[in-house]
């Protein structure tokens, strides 16, 4: 029998019929447009993929779009993983445990802001963030006690940390030294990836360049020392959950990669030696499709960069990653439907070949996930490695037309902003300059207008919206009682330490980074080994290089160009416009960070809404104390304070914020409230003075509204 052939005259004929059911009769709508500009079309065929690069592949062979390895997860299920970190390293430990027992293989840490950012849990810069958003470490001691009873040579470990790299990671390698562990059994990742701080999370510490440093003396370390581990996980993950569609975030991420490539090469290193061990982290969000193709296209491209490094070993060519479905795509609302996005994130990064996963809780959106909520996103991949066999079929989107075609186009349109990086000068320079960051600051703008709009719907937020949504339980901590562990543990062990030895391991560490000469993860080492702190360690590198300090510009015109010829949003802006002709000047308005919060899509957005609206906007700078965000309200002449917030200090930090401002005699000044805020905490932040509180979804231009009509009535009283 012979294979059918198709022809002009069919395809002519099938938009014939597609026309029949097609929106206004026209096949041209039912193409979905995508925010990188892909048109995803209802029907490809053959001709799709003609001429196609990566056509009639193998798993396991260059240029791997189809798995690094020959049977994927055929033969090597992915690793389940849980993400997770919080209150002290004790109660860590437990939920690790009960993780590993309960079907996880591999332990993810999640660290607290103050040990992010190097300062340890007793410093004054710090109130409100202890154990908040992830465990508190201090010193060795702490990261003992994390892993108490769990064999660092048999559990592979990954460490979400980046700005302590330094002190956090020196305390895994002597905890694991203590364990009777040597260097050369550790499993598990580093992320090691200053690149994207800079750009979207702001975990960082010192300044680009010599943030650089630190990353190459670490691959350096690790590749001479650590053969099973990853010295970089290096991440887009962060980079998606900021705003950046799924092509900018590969882009950028590759960018990264390269930096990172070029700053081991630097530091005397051969490709062979560190590039099998590098690794990827990706964000999985609710573009099905898109995200398959998008990890399929990121292992063609990574071979496409790598072979210009010429390296002897094919491992050197093949990028493997991690990949954690999305934080940003839960909602508040309607928090069930949570289950259902992440397992739907978790197919698209199985089916896209990921090494490993973590599926996150249903109940992130408004807090640290509970035990009830952390098993359901466990069993979820359970279920998909062992009941759907799914994982039998090694990659079972190879060949489609459809997919290929897209990884195809994604590939492309990554590959450009690679392109662009290298005519920026580098990854290291778009990021000084604020390129990288304004990008993806303008893809956020646009999708939360879409959003708000309701043309990108979210059921259960701007569609098909409950009648009821009773809050749910959620895990709450004592940073206060957390913080009173932590300093007692800390004073115990400054009094029974060698001080003078200490001090003078610290003094070595900073000629280290003074001189430029000789590995800092080795002289961190030293330190943490003598009972050093995370807070000292980061302080004796601050002595040479200081603390960096971020400040990008707020995007304007991106948000509002979105919204359209909107009636609601038009009616809006001829609202504030008469506020500013009747009162004399703009409604103003102080978006502020507090704390150690340094996750700041949702301030930037809100800014560029309101900007856009005609509010007259001032972002703060990130990390403010309560009182230094007053003392700015108060010199601006604020008529409102807006508090952003996603690491849980809103119970801490502003009361205090509201206490600074009556001290500063400035009570008049309206407080808002907005992000990661539980249903159950709003009657608390009510009731200590705050104006109005917007949950995780809340639509800019009701927010915008709702702080209007309230600077409006408090111009009145």
């Amino acid at each position: 029998m012979s294979k059918p052939t198709l022809n002009s005259s069919d395809l002519r004929e099938w938009e014939k019929l597609a026309a029949e059911s097609a929106p206004g009769g026209k096949v041209e709508n039912l193409v979905w447009t995508t925010p990188e500009g892909i048109d995803v079309k209802p029907l490809y065929t053959a001709r799709d993929v003609a001429g196609l690069e990566h056509a009639d592949t193998l798993p396991g062979f260059p240029p791997f779009v189809r798995g690094p390895w020959a049977t994927m997860h055929a033969g090597r299920p992915w690793t389940i993983r849980q993400y997770a970190g919080f209150s002290t390293a004790a109660e860590s430990n437990a939920f690790y445990k009960r993780i590993l027992a309960g079907g996880g293989q591999g332990i993810s840490v999640a660290f607290d802001l103050p040990t992010h950012r190097g300062y340890d849990s007793d410093h004054p810069r710090v109130r409100g963030d202890v154990g908040k958003a992830g465990v508190a470490v201090d010193s060795v001691e702490d990261v003992k006690a994390l892993f108490d009873g769990i064999p660092l040579d048999r559990v592979s470990v990954s460490m979400t940390m980046n700005g302590a790299v330094l002190p956090v990671l020196a305390g895994y390698l002597v905890a694991a030294e203590e364990q009777g562990v040597s260097l050369d059994r550790l499993s598990g990742t580093i992320q090691n990836d200053i690149l994207k701080e800079f750009m979207v999370r702001n975990t960082y510490i010192y300044p680009p360049g010599p943030s650089m440093r630190i990353v190459a003396d670490v691959i350096e370390y690790a590749a001479r020392r650590m053969p099973r581990f990853n010295s970089i996980s290096i991440s887009g993950y962060h980079m998606q959950e900021a705003g950046a569609s799924q092509a900018l975030e590969l882009g950028l991420t590759l960018a990264d990669g390269r930096a990172y490539v070029e700053a081991a090469l630097a530091r005397g290193l051969k490709v062979d030696e560190f590039a099998d061990r590098l690794s990827f982290f990706f964000g999985i969000g609710m573009n099905f499709y898109l995200e398959v193709a998008k990890l399929r296209a990121a292992r063609l491209l990574w071979w496409r960069i790598m072979k210009g490094y010429e390296p002897k070993n094919p491992k050197s060519l093949m990028l493997r990653t991690h990949c954690q479905t999305s934080g940003w795509s839960l909602a508040a609302q309607d928090p069930y439907n949570n289950v259902v996005r992440a397992t739907i994130e978790a197919m698209a990064a199985v089916f896209g070949g990921t090494q490993s996963l973590h599926t996150n809780s249903f109940d992130e959106a408004v807090a640290l996930p509970s035990d009830f909520a952390a098993r359901i996103a466990r069993n979820t991949q359970l279920i998909l490695q062992e009941e759907t066999h799914i994982s039998s079929v090694v990659d079972p989107w190879g060949g489609s037309y459809m997919m290929e075609a897209l990884t195809r186009e994604v590939a492309g349109k990554a590959w450009e902003v690679v392109e662009e990086v290298e005519r920026q000068g580098g990854m290291v320079r778009a990021v000084e300059s604020g390129w990288a960051k304004r990008r993806i600051e303008e893809c956020a703008a646009e999708k939360q207008a879409r959003i708000d709009s309701g043309r990108d719907p979210i059921i259960g937020v701007n569609k098909y919206q409950p009648d009821d949504d009773p809050p749910i339980a959620v895990r709450e901590i004592d940073d206060s009682a957390v913080r009173e562990v932590q300093t007692a543990r800390l004073e115990e062990l400054r009094a029974r330490r060698d001080s003078a030895a200490v001090a003078a391991a610290l003094g070595e560490l900073t000629e280290t980074a003074r001189s430029g000469a000789g590995n800092l993860l080795e002289a961190t080492v030293k330190a943490v080994r003598l009972r050093a702190t995370v807070g000292e360690c980061s302080d004796a590198l601050e002595k040479v290089w200081g603390r960096y300090r971020g400040d990008a510009p707020v995007i304007t015109g991106v948000y509002g160009m979105a919204m359209g010829e909107d009636r609601g949003w038009r009616g809006l802006k001829a609202e504030v416009d008469a506020f500013a002709e009747r009162e004399g000047r703009r409604p103003r308005v102080m978006i502020a960070k507090l704390g150690q919060d340094g996750h700041d899509r949702g301030a930037r957005v809100v800014a560029a809404g309101l900007a856009d609206l005609g509010f007259d906007v001032d972002v703060g700078p990130l990390f403010q104390t309560p009182a230094e965000a007053a003392r700015r309200a108060v010199a601006d002449d604020c008529h409102a304070v807006g508090v952003s917030t996603q690491a849980a200090g809103h119970k801490t930090l502003v009361p205090e914020l509201i206490a600074a401002l009556r001290e500063q005699g400035a009570g008049d000044v309206l407080v808002f409230v907005g992000g990661v805020v539980p249903v159950q905490d709003h009657e608390f932040l009510r009731v200590a003075g705050v104006a109005d509180v917007f949950g995780p979804g809340a639509p800019i231009p009701d927010c915008a509204r709702r702080i209007l009509e309230a600077i409006r009535d408090r111009s009145h009283a």
